[in-house]
């Protein structure tokens, strides 16, 4: 019987052997720091030359050959064509490159005009204000010991007014037995938070209320040492909470260093100052010192539920993050009865005056988290602190694009890291051009936004609430622009204060990566429409804000398909030139500097692409299954990252692409050799070799071979299903309550019910 996470806590501190680490991984699991460092003068300044080289040799490409080459060349269809065709994708991949650099070019001036809010001031607005947060964790599938973690992340928020909801999707009434118990231990994570903040939340509590019993103007020593005794305490629990902590791999240690020890580090440190004060003879006001107990009261005091949507039939079932967060905002500010059906209960807003079975309060603002994200304890308090300041009115959603837990056991999961911290620093840019996207992993989102944005239907008698589109499986992409169509901003918060899991083997990526490649051609015309609806209102949208938008959502198809002809077509030689590779020389330069400003290696740029080699298969399905949606009009299932201990199968096909892709690397190689082409040979080496690096780093011989195995075998197993044959039903096992509910029975609910449904009647009429 699987052991729960709370029963390993209560045992103390202990360390696993957790993963086996890779060669070629990290072992620092410090982080970046919150604020990012002040860009130079001239690291600004390079970051605009590299625009401008970019531009220039890419025109001077274009002039050189391109056009020289149609002028004294043979004019010959078959050259037309191919001179075209690899001017369009060459333009598109620089494109991209120039798209980079702009966003980086944009972080670097944020970054550098960024100033932080001193505590002071965000406690003294607090103080008076306090607008309320409910935070949504949709939840499928999770170990508890992820959720615990962020959970207890959310929980620490040092902010008031603030209601944290576990959005359970699995199937509540599950026949498996290990499956109902770990849902049983995932249930109960809220309630024993909450127990264990109990003891810290009544002393401050009382230590407020006696301190408020005595006010005055001016405190004195005994006041101020009692003041820092409680924060002493605090840091004291916060250490043994972490001394508690099982250390299994680097997100628990960056739980408990980062989490729990800063924050009792930093309280620490205010009890220092405090004891400090009293003997340097310094004064403390009674409202300086009231606050400070407030700031106490706000990180311990806690409210935790569960929410499980699939409970209830008149909730949206639908297979996806989007409608999980939906089916619950759409509850908010309502009061509602329970009522039995032959479906499952259904959740009735109160029309008259009645003691409810559900109240779910409303709120200013939503705070969505993935379940495997991790909140820093300020989180919230600089966000909606940002969001309520003058002339921010209109900013629906406020973030901090997560970054990676760093230490990763596994080279995919550094490298994946790699990319998700290069990401963090071009969002940042994007805010800088209004061209900013709601990253789904964290957001603080103003309630009045999202009430604009609904969509209303009806589905079998019940009001379906739309609030976050599911019409696509990259939901945040879609309701980014919803938001913009309305005139409200999205905003990158210059900070690093949110962190999530990347997936550890390349099985997990492939799912996360093709649900990424999925989507971004559907929403194009969205965002056209928004671009025309702004020029018609007198607003137009800047050029470079529509283009950085545009690179978000297409880049990965025009480059997957860009970089296929490249590598398969044997292109003529007259249209290579080194003004190609100068072109893209500033966009390889700058991606090496932000690598290392990120804290990894400059020569993981090489690692990058070989990375971007071996998913080409994956982002090409992930554009390929757009393409389908977009022809047949139907929905492409959500695929969830896994998030499990044990290594995710790689399909078939994810596996044997990238082999294909070597192999056929190595004869256009040796094709190009023996016809004395030599840029396209070195081309063609260039990526057998890089490509082979990446397959054997970051997927594994082994793993590759157990993978293809599976694929090639797993076809033999077919799962032995019950006889489904209609019989016939004695009168006297009717099922009449579904008759009473729906009329037609045959047509609606056959009485063959299903054991779930059966199950669930008999244990509601």
């Amino acid at each position: 019987m699987a052991r729960g996470i709370f029963n390993q806590i209560k045992k103390g501190l202990r360390k696993s052997n957790g993963p086996r680490r890779q060669w070629g991984t990290e072992r620092s699991t410090a982080p970046l720091g919150i604020v990012h460092a002040i860009p130079s003068v001239r690291k600004i300044a390079l970051s605009r030359i590299a625009i401008i080289v970019t531009i220039f040799f890419w025109l001077a490409y274009l002039v050189s050959t391109i056009v020289r080459q149609f002028y004294e060349g043979p004019q010959t269809y078959r050259f037309i064509l191919e001179s075209t065709g690899y001017l369009l994708v060459m333009t598109l991949l620089t494109f991209s490159a120039l798209m980079y650099l702009i966003a980086r070019q944009g972080a670097f001036v944020r970054f550098s005009k960024h100033v932080r809010p001193p505590r002071a001031v965000l406690e003294k607005y607090f103080d008076s204000k306090q607008p309320s947060i409910t935070t949504l964790i949709p939840s499928y599938n999770e170990e508890p010991e992820v959720i615990y973690k962020t959970l207890f992340s959310a929980a620490l928020q040092e902010y008031p007014a603030m209601r944290i909801v576990l959005l359970m999707d699995d199937n509540p009434n599950t026949m498996d037995p290990a499956m109902a118990e770990r849902l049983d231990e995932t249930r109960s994570i809220g309630k024993k938070i909450e127990k264990l903040f109990t003891a810290p939340a009544n002393r401050f509590n009382k230590a407020l209320t006696e301190f408020e019993a005595k006010p005055g103007k001016k405190l004195t020593a005994t006041q101020i040492k009692k003041l820092a005794k409680e924060y002493t305490w605090a840091a004291d629990w916060l250490d043994n909470q972490a001394n508690n902590v099982v250390i299994n791999d680097h997100v628990d240690t960056f739980f408990a260093d980062q989490v729990l020890r800063a924050l009792a580090d930093e309280l620490r440190l205010t009890a220092y100052a405090l004891n400090e004060s009293v003997v340097q003879k310094g004064t403390l006001s009674y409202i300086r010192a009231r606050r400070l107990y407030l700031r106490l009261v706000w990180i311990f005091t806690t409210e935790l539920d569960v929410f499980e949507r699939k409970r209830y039939a008149s909730l949206s079932h639908e297979a996806n993050k989007a409608m999980n967060i939906n089916s619950y905002i759409g509850l908010m500010g309502g009061k509602y009865i329970q009522q039995s059906t032959p479906e499952g209960p259904i959740l009735v807003p109160m029309k008259k005056r009645r003691k409810a079975d559900i109240v779910i309060p409303d709120s200013d603002y939503v705070l969505t988290l993935d379940a495997d994200s991790v909140l820093l304890r300020d989180y919230c308090l600089r966000l909606v602190y940002y969001s309520e300041l003058p002339g921010n009115e209109k900013v629906a959603v406020v973030q901090t694009p997560y970054s990676s837990f760093r230490g990763a056991y596994s080279r995919i999961e550094r490298l994946a890291g790699a990319t998700t911290d290069l990401q963090h620093i071009l969002h940042q840019g994007k805010t800088h051009y209004n061209a900013t996207f709601w990253v789904g992993a964290n957001a603080i989102i103003r309630k009045q936004a999202l009430d604009e944005i609904v969509e209303k239907e009806w589905v079998g008698g019940f009001e379906i609430k739309r609030y976050v589109q599911d019409r696509t499986v990259i939901e945040d992409t879609e309701s980014s622009v919803d938001l913009a169509l309305k005139g409200w901003k999205l905003v990158n918060y210059p900070e690093r204060l949110s962190y999530s899991a990347t997936p550890p083997d390349f099985g997990s990526l492939i799912v996360q990566r093709r649900r990424w490649a999925n989507g971004g051609l559907l929403i194009m015309p969205k965002l056209l429409q928004r671009h025309r609806e702004h020029k018609r209102l007198s607003q137009p949208v800047s050029y470079i804000e529509l283009f950085l938008r545009t690179n978000y959502m297409a880049s990965i198809a025009w480059a997957s398909f860009g970089l296929v002809f490249i590598l398969a077509y044997p292109y003529d030689s007259r249209l290579l030139s080194p003004l190609v590779l100068m072109a893209a020389l500033p966009y390889f330069l700058a991606m090496a500097s932000d690598l290392h400003y990120c804290g990894y290696k400059r020569s993981d740029i090489f690692r990058i692409y070989g990375f971007n080699l071996i998913l080409l298969p994956v982002n090409l399905a992930g554009v390929l299954k757009s393409i389908q949606q977009a022809l047949t009009g139907k929905k492409i299932p959500f695929a969830r990252t896994p998030k499990i201990k044990n290594r995710t199968v790689a399909p078939l096909l994810y596996v044997a692409a990238p082999i294909a892709i070597i192999l056929f690397s190595v004869f256009t190689c040796w094709r190009d050799f023996t016809a004395e082409n030599w840029a396209n040979a070195a081309f063609a080496a260039f990526n057998a070799i890089v490509g082979t690096w990446a397959f054997i780093s970051y997927i594994g011989i082994k793993d590759a071979m157990i993978d293809i195995w599976h694929g090639l075998t797993d076809w033999m197993y077919v799962e032995v299903k019950q006889s489904a044959s209609r019989q016939t039903v004695p009168e006297a096992s009717m099922n009449w309550r579904a008759v009473l509910y729906h009329g037609d029975t045959d047509r609606h609910l056959p009485l063959g019910l299903t054991v779930y449904d059966q199950e669930l009647q008999d244990s509601l009429l």
